[in-house]
């Protein structure tokens, strides 16, 4: 359930560049365990810097920024979801049950990634993502408590 989000207007001769997130939830034995799957697909407007770096990656929401920490995904065979672009970054984000319940609830939700020049690019979804993330929490029978 990837959301697509744009970080720039398409100029003739350019290609944007795109963010996907998605949600997801691991079995470890018993006990769940969140994460933020991101997948950058850089265009030809700027280069991004590294994701997994530290503070690459902020997530502002109607709360307010929630800078994004890096994990380690359990290797598992295929992941949740595919790479859009072969050139693209892919990293697994530190995701707890009261950040998704943040996420659904907020009406903003905006991903900002620093460049290589130390500027940040942000990404805004292509619609709204509070129906698709409160679908997810009631399909895993989280509540809103």
């Amino acid at each position: 359930m990837p959301t697509t989000a744009t970080g720039g207007a398409r100029l003739f001769g350019k290609r944007p560049s795109f963010a996907y997130l998605g949600p997801i939830e691991w079995d470890r034995s018993g006990s769940l365990v969140y994460g933020l799957w991101i997948h950058i697909a850089p265009g030809n407007d700027r280069p991004m810097a590294d994701i997994r770096s530290a503070a690459a990656l902020t997530l502002i929401l109607d709360d307010g920024p929630q800078v994004l920490v890096p994990m380690d995904a359990p290797q598992l065979g295929q992941g949740a979801y595919q790479p859009i672009a072969s050139w693209g970054q892919t990293g697994y984000f530190e995701l707890t049950v009261e950040m998704l319940k943040l996420m659904a609830a907020s009406q903003k939700l905006q991903l900002d990634v620093r460049a290589w020049d130390g500027s940040i690019v942000s990404f805004v979804p292509s619609g709204d993502t509070r129906t698709t993330l409160s679908d997810y929490l009631r399909a895993r029978g989280i509540t809103a408590d």
